[in-house]
Order: C-alpha cells, then sequence, then structure tokens
C-alpha cells in the first residue's frame, strides 16, 4: 500500500467517527465546556453506555481528551481546531445539501429572517455601548466562558427576568452556535415584548476560536 493510501486511510478514519449524528451532538456540547459521560447522556438523551461508547470512537482519532475524577471520566474537545472543522463540515453542508438548506429554512429561518450580526459588528457596537449582549445558555458553560459584559439569562428564565433588561438598547443574543434554536427563540420572546432584537451570526466557542476576549465566572450581580 502506498504512502498516500495509507494517508488517506488515516484521513478517512476522522471522517468516519465524524459521520455519526449523535457523535456531532455530543461534540457541540463539549465545545461549551468539559462534560462526564453521565452528564453528556442526559443532555442528548442517550444511554451512559452508548455515550460512552460514542466518546471512545471520538478518542480514537484524537478528538477529545479525558481525565478521570474517582469514579468519573470527563471530556473536553481536544482544541480549538474541533471547533473550526465543525463549522466547516456545517458550512459545506449547508452549501451542497438541500436538505440541510430546507432544514434550516422551516426551523431556524421563519423564526428570524433578520441578517445576524457578526462578531466584528458586535465588538464594535459594544465598544459605542448601543447594545446589551444576552447569553442563553445554561449557568455552567457560562461560567466556563463567556462574551464579556454578556449577562445570563437562560430561555427558560427569560420571561421571568425581561424586566431586568433596558428596552432602550438594541439587544444581541448568542448561545452554541449558528444553528443553536436558543437564540432564535429568544429574539420572538424580546421582540414579542417589544424589544429591538438580533442573535450573533455564531456561538461562543467560533468567537473562543477567533481568539476574541473571553471572560470567566459566574454571572455578575
Amino acid at each position: 500500500m502506498g504512502f498516500k493510501q495509507q494517508l488517506n486511510d488515516q484521513f478517512a478514519r476522522l471522517g468516519m467517527a465524524l459521520s455519526n449524528g449523535p457523535r456531532l451532538e455530543i461534540l457541540e456540547y463539549l465545545a461549551q465546556t468539559e462534560r462526564s459521560v453521565d452528564q453528556l447522556a442526559t443532555l442528548t438523551g442517550h444511554s451512559a453506555a452508548n455515550t460512552s461508547r460514542h466518546l471512545q470512537r471520538l478518542h480514537q482519532v484524537g478528538l477529545v481528551t479525558s481525565r478521570r475524577q474517582g469514579k468519573q471520566i470527563f471530556y473536553r474537545l481536544a482544541d480549538d481546531d474541533v471547533v473550526e472543522l465543525l463549522a466547516v463540515l456545517k458550512r459545506v453542508a449547508e452549501r451542497h445539501l438541500h436538505e440541510v438548506r430546507d432544514l434550516i429554512q422551516s426551523h431556524l429561518t421563519q423564526r428570524d429572517s433578520l441578517e445576524p450580526l457578526s462578531a466584528d459588528e458586535l465588538i464594535a457596537r459594544c465598544r459605542d455601548g448601543l447594545v446589551t449582549v444576552l447569553d442563553v445558555r445554561p449557568p455552567e458553560e457560562y461560567e466556563a466562558g463567556h462574551i464579556p459584559g454578556a449577562i445570563n439569562i437562560t430561555l427558560a428564565d427569560l420571561e421571568r427576568r425581561i424586566a431586568e433588561l433596558d428596552p432602550k438598547q438594541e439587544i444581541v443574543a448568542y448561545c452554541r452556535g449558528a444553528y443553536c434554536a436558543l437564540s432564535f427563540e429568544a429574539i420572538a420572546q424580546l421582540r414579542a415584548n417589544g424589544f429591538q432584537a438580533r442573535r450573533l451570526a455564531d456561538g461562543f466557542p467560533e468567537w473562543k476560536h477567533e481568539l476574541h476576549p473571553v471572560a470567566y465566572g459566574p454571572n455578575p450581580g
């Protein structure tokens, strides 16, 4: 077997590890923060045994790393290059698979057809004090890293806490990624309550991967 064939076979191992919907979902959750097998099983709705098998497959090709703490095994992405890999995969799929475009149109675009803000646009607006940034992910994901100055209000709590937001400022919401429904649903709620609201084009993992400033710790106040 020639060198090129051997090399392509190794590339194919990576592709085969990614050719599974539940594994892509696991990687999306790990892009937010480190998690245990049990935590991932709860988030994905799969058994701990199946989740563990998926994680072992991802570990074999170097996409995730692990550590043991007592009886628990915690996993995290190997590095931020995995975030870039997932972003490229999704971008190519959206460009070339009409099924992907149809799903995005029917589930997401119909909720918000307004052009989202880019990271550079958000940075400029924050610098000028023109926006309130809203992180609608769960607190543990927010604490593991968030856009500086962002307020953490989960989608489940938004209606109850909406009075905490300044109606005179535009709200920019973000969550786990470009296709995360949390931010779409958040801006729909905000607009229904009279706020001017837009989405960030990508989620926090992409923000971090592009080396924009990152803050850590719990929600201020």
